[in-house]
């Protein structure tokens, strides 16, 4: 019996938390999950296999990156991505719409899409919805995102509203694309994205026009772009209601660990951040008992593990001694060793929180878990 190209099943929820699988024919997709960023092709600093031994069902790969190098059109001629870079599994790749609007000169915004020059080395590249779907079609993507605008929360409101229209029909337009094509069509799935801000008028129009159009799954976009948590969890308490309850909510670019939980609770399914892997590079572990900074003078000679909570292999084998050396020294291996706790810490949050669910006590063990993360001492 062949897998499907893509359902979504709701085992269990308690109060707006939900819990449940996502069948894809790469794999399954337990939720509330959350998506590694290998933004060219590579979880930095981690090897595929150990990537999936964290327990990550699913990665995110980046398309404005990919199709600037080494450029969609070679990945496809290598395999796609999966095979290029030691994957099998199911890899949602976003659209490229926020990368051109936060990293690339020069941008000229219009109907047909975005015209900007690369970061990389100033060559001048126009990206539409059409370009986009083919780019992720290259690229071999099972969840593929539409192309849509993300503006900064704090424009003024007729901006986010001109914006979340354009955003609506890319997105019809995105639709349109993907359904061309074909093979890859057929066993891929598309995802819409809400946009609107901090509006709730606004987020239940792009609501509604998705919903219209019709996708496989649906994101809330335009959030975690610096309006702060207490804004995001605002919105976030209104958003994923006006999304259908039999469809994966994904809420992009998110986040810290405090932030997961605060989402599951509003009924967000789907995540992916830079966050443990940036930090990990950076020093910074995340634990139970909150986030150690490993450059601080104070682990120089603490034996102990980064967290005694963690059964991953790097709690099991390092001290905080040993990666703090490495951290001070400028040594690869310790962004190495604190990238694999920080990815196995936010995917066993993950599996407590989908266990919590499905036992019906998620409201105590986020309780516990924001008592234990946020009044620990630093």
């Amino acid at each position: 019996m062949t897998s499907p190209r893509f359902s979504f099943t709701l085992h269990a929820t308690d109060g707006k938390a939900r819990t449940g699988t996502i069948a894809m024919q790469r794999g399954e997709i337990r939720t509330p999950a959350f998506m590694p960023v290998g933004t060219a092709a590579t979880v930095k600093a981690m090897k595929p296999e150990a990537v999936r031994a964290t327990g990550a069902d699913i990665i995110l790969g980046n398309t404005y990156h990919l199709m600037l190098r080494p450029g969609a059109e070679r990945v496809a001629r290598l395999g796609g991505l999966h095979k290029f870079m030691n994957w099998p599994r199911p890899i949602l790749t976003d659209s490229g719409g926020y990368q051109v609007m936060s990293l690339s000169e020069l941008r000229k915004l219009t109907e047909k899409g975005v015209e900007f020059r690369s970061h990389l080395d100033g060559s001048k590249h126009m990206l539409t919805p059409e370009r986009s779907m083919e780019i992720q079609r290259l690229l071999g993507s099972d969840i593929v995102m539409a192309f849509d605008e993300c503006p900064r929360a704090d424009r003024p409101k007729d901006e986010i509203a001109s914006s979340m229209e354009l955003s609506m029909r890319w997105a019809k337009r995105s639709r349109e694309g993907f359904d061309s094509g074909e093979e890859h069509a057929a066993r891929a799935a598309l995802f819409g994205i809400q946009q609107g801000a901090l509006h709730e008028d606004l987020r239940r129009i792009s609501a509604e026009k998705l919903i219209d159009i019709g996708f496989d799954g649906y994101a809330v976009g335009g959030l975690a772009v610096g309006e702060g948590q207490e804004a995001m969890f605002a919105t976030l308490d209104f958003a994923p209601d006006m999304l259908p309850e039999d469809r994966p909510r994904y809420l992009m670019g998110v986040g810290k660990p405090d932030d997961l939980v605060g989402a599951v609770e509003r009924g967000i399914d789907m995540f992916d951040c830079v966050l443990p892997t940036r930090s990990g590079r950076n020093g910074q572990a995340f634990t139970w008992n909150g986030p150690l900074n490993l450059r601080n003078a104070r682990f120089a000679e603490d034996t102990g593990p980064l967290d005694d909570r963690c059964a991953c292999p790097v709690c099991t084998t390092y001290s905080r001694a040993y990666i703090h050396h490495l951290v001070k020294s400028g040594e690869m291996l310790g962004a190495m060793l604190v990238t694999e706790h920080n990815l196995s810490f936010y995917q066993a949050l993950m599996q407590g929180m989908r266990d919590a669910i499905a036992a019906g006590r998620f409201a105590s063990f986020a309780s516990d878990f924001r008592r234990d993360y946020l009044h620990a001492k630093a």
